[in-house]
């Protein structure tokens, strides 16, 4: 039992020590970056420039340039998709609460898609045509949006796979369009 204690003990130790060295160096995520007409949507092949509404970037592991999504529904299917390994660091996505114009939200609106609240199953849809995941960096504005559009207020963990991974179709079916809500 001493042995298992003192164990236990350096282990703790390790791994706190570990942790003041990953902070010390200073590992910081890297910044959004600003769309330009070198964003091209990693599905659609299109400039994401060309689409409306809310967008998505996505910063890889060892790769200096983000990985770019005409809709955020396509950037959370990519980061969900099991065929896609790839090791995201950081998502970022239009906080369409900051945005003063719908169809292009700017590019001092990127925040972090791990701290936005999001509408799922509202009326509005994203800049391809198809149901989209609408984020925002206050909880109030994604719920004032969602008593205007219809659609259902969830953190990034809760949005349903089969919303983001499923067919288009069954997403407009699913959603009951009295409340917005998922079924």
């Amino acid at each position: 039992m001493n042995i298992f204690v003192r164990l236990s003990a350096i282990v703790v130790v390790a791994i706190a020590a570990a942790a003041c060295s990953e902070q010390q160096s200073g590992t910081e995520l890297p910044q959004p970056v600003a769309l330009s007409e070198e964003a091209v949507g990693h599905y659609c092949n299109m400039t994401v420039l060309e689409h409306t509404g809310p967008k998505a970037q996505i910063h890889l592991a060892n790769n200096q340039h983000p990985i770019w999504f005409s809709q955020v529904r396509d950037g959370i299917a990519f980061i969900r998709s099991p065929e896609e390994q790839e090791d995201a660091v950081v998502v970022y996505v239009n906080d369409m609460g900051k945005a003063t114009d719908w169809d292009f939200p700017g590019d001092d609106t990127w925040i972090d898609a791990s701290q936005a609240w999001f509408v799922i199953g509202s009326r509005k849809t994203g800049g391809m045509g198809t149901p989209e995941v609408i984020p925002f960096g206050r909880e109030q504005s994604a719920t004032a949006f969602a008593a205007v559009n219809g659609g259902l207020v969830v953190r990034l963990g809760d949005i349903p796979d089969a919303y983001v991974l499923g067919p288009v179709e069954l997403n407009q079916e699913a959603t009951n369009p009295v409340t917005g809500a998922i079924r």
